[in-house]
């Protein structure tokens, strides 16, 4: 039997909670599946902070290498810490995993009901493959002279050849894996070139490069402000869209509406070489409203360990879950308040680990 080690850091907020429940089915998932789940748990959130003055230790990356995977559940609690400061967690294990491919899938479930009215489960099922490392995140910049009169703020955003190039490519691999299980096998490019006139321009014209060498796949580009609007009147044209960090970030939550809501929506940060750990989270946050209730929707973050399923090679695993997840959410029986329900977070769990059976 294959055992796998997840670490597990709960976070903030809801994040114990969704945490709790993705180990209990992914537990589950194992005794069904012949594999074994190995879970460490990592108290590193702001309360950590609080009694630290900084969010991980500083030898955090060196623990967590050995590990399989990591499980995230959500960072930020800005009553306790600044948001700036809380999500450096986050961006030191990105960033220092090399974890350059945040990948998003945007499906509707049949029985989940949306706003927008051109989504449809038939309409609704593209993934955004979002640069992760660097982009307009690179905290490059600084504020001068801000309280005076003069006082101003730069913020640089970095576009290597590199971390263009690789994350392009991976998206016109995915789509090639896409379209051998019948979808269209298409890219769409996300940019704003016609504003950011270096930053941009050159990310065209990588994509333009890479797109040459995948003759099977088509293509096209598209300003984020057009690709917003087009998400929403005719979803269906979307296969695969690339995108920088800022615009992915943007667009993919955009994305959680036409799936039903963010309490939905997953995600992971992929390092696609496995060098190092990738890290799988839902796109949530931390939801303080809603923490300690018991009445978050869990399914984000049980999509999210879906994924981390596939990274791992457990495909059976992974399809049995999609199956018992789209069971659940098609019976409406057991819904959390965000889909018009009333059910408790351990009761969507259970659900979904009784409909793997």
């Amino acid at each position: 039997m294959k055992t796998y080690r997840v670490a597990f850091i709960p976070g903030d907020g809801v994040g114990p909670e969704v945490a709790l429940e993705t180990r209990k089915t992914l537990e589950a998932l194992g005794a069904l599946h012949s594999f074994a789940l190995e879970a460490e748990t990592f108290a590193w959130d702001c309360d950590y902070y609080l009694k630290h003055g900084r969010m991980m230790p500083d030898n955090a990356l060196e623990i967590l290498k050995p590990f399989d995977a990591i499980f995230l559940g959500s960072v930020g609690d800005p009553a306790k810490v600044p948001d700036h400061v809380s999500l450096t967690s986050l961006l030191t294990i990105r960033k220092g995993f090399d974890q350059y491919v945040n990948l998003r899938p945007i499906l509707l479930h049949g029985g989940v009901s949306t706003p927008v009215t051109t989504a449809t489960p038939e309409s609704v099922d593209m993934v955004v493959v979002r640069e992760n490392t660097e982009g307009e995140y690179s905290q490059l910049g600084g504020i001068f002279s801000g309280d005076a009169p003069n006082g101003f703020a730069t913020q640089m955003a970095v576009f290597s050849r590199k971390g263009c190039e690789r994350v392009i490519r991976f998206a016109f691999n995915l789509a090639r894996e896409r379209k051998a299980k019948g979808r269209a096998g298409k890219v769409t490019s996300c940019t704003k070139s016609n504003a950011l006139n270096y930053s941009m321009v050159y990310w065209d014209s990588i994509f333009k490069q890479v797109a040459a060498e995948y003759p099977d796949i088509v293509t096209n580009s598209m300003h984020v402000d057009a690709l917003s609007m087009v998400m929403i009147t005719n979803p269906g044209q979307f296969d695969v869209i690339v995108a920088s960090n800022l615009f992915g970030d943007i667009i993919t939550d955009l994305g959680s509406v036409l799936q039903g809501g963010i309490g939905i929506a997953a995600g992971a940060n992929l390092d696609p070489e496995r060098r190092f750990p990738s890290m799988f989270e839902p796109i949530h946050g931390s939801a303080l409203a809603l923490a300690g209730k018991g009445v978050v929707n869990p399914i984000a973050a049980i999509e999210s360990g879906r994924l981390m399923l596939d990274y791992l090679g457990e495909t059976a695993a992974s399809q049995a879950l999609l199956k018992a997840v789209r069971a659940v959410l098609a019976e409406g029986r057991v819904r959390t308040a965000d889909m018009g329900g009333s059910s408790s977070t351990s009761e969507v769990g259970e659900a979904i680990r009784a409909a793997l059976q």
